[in-house]
């Protein structure tokens, strides 16, 4: 019965062994590229205050309660903020009054259509979005296989690094999606200024070498 019973053991060890190692080989994704599987996921969150407002500037005490929510947000560079006004008031001082209070964080409201939010807001009101985007890597570190299996494909863990450094360094991870377009259009002339200016530079060597004496006067 004792014998039975260390067989059923065994085979049921066995049977878990195998099984486990089914669901580590399961996982394993093999990359035979030198482009990393772990990437920065970019999501966005939408965050929104109505405040008093009408056809001469906010309404009184409505200035204090958004420099309120913003010191809340903690708002900063990679915030994009934008408004939503149901009265048609752009450019108006209810505008100018946000725009105002903005500026103390050195940032200008984009003039950008505001995302879809819930509900509408309330005659009377101004809606101020602030959208904020974060980025992140998923399954980093990844230790499902190393280079030592002699599959042909780059370690699991491989380009983990880079990529959660990156996505803690970018300041806006929008720019992870979008890019930032140049200033100048693309104008080629900037792109190798720099280059031109180091080729056109006289040579540091080429008036010789200056003459030293290590003799008295």
């Amino acid at each position: 019965m004792a014998h039975s019973l260390g067989k059923i053991g065994a085979a049921s060890a066995a049977l878990a062994l195998l099984l486990s190692t089914g669901t580590v080989e399961a996982k394993k994704v093999v990359n035979r590229s030198v482009e990393s599987v772990h990437q920065p996921v970019v999501e966005r969150t939408d965050y929104v205050l109505d405040v008093g407002a009408g056809p001469h500037g906010l309404a009184f005490g409505e200035g204090q309660r958004l420099v309120g929510w913003f010191e809340g947000l903690n708002l900063g560079y990679g915030d994009t903020i934008m408004l939503d006004e149901p009265a048609a008031w752009h450019g108006g001082p209810a505008e100018q009054g946000v725009a105002a209070i903005v500026s103390r964080y050195g940032m200008l409201i984009a003039h950008d259509a505001p995302p879809v939010t819930v509900g509408r807001p309330a005659p009377g009101t101004l809606r101020v979005v602030v959208s904020r985007a974060t980025a992140r890597v998923d399954g980093c570190p990844d230790w499902t296989h190393d280079n030592s299996e002699y599959a042909g494909s780059s370690g699991s863990n491989y380009g983990c690094a880079t990529a959660v450094n990156l996505a803690a360094m970018i300041a806006n991870p929008e720019d992870l999606v979008v890019g930032q377009q140049g200033s100048r259009g693309g104008d080629a002339a900037v792109s190798i200024k720099a280059i031109k200016t180091f080729r056109d530079a006289t040579p540091t060597g080429s008036g010789g070498l200056k003459a030293e004496s290590t003799g008295g006067k």
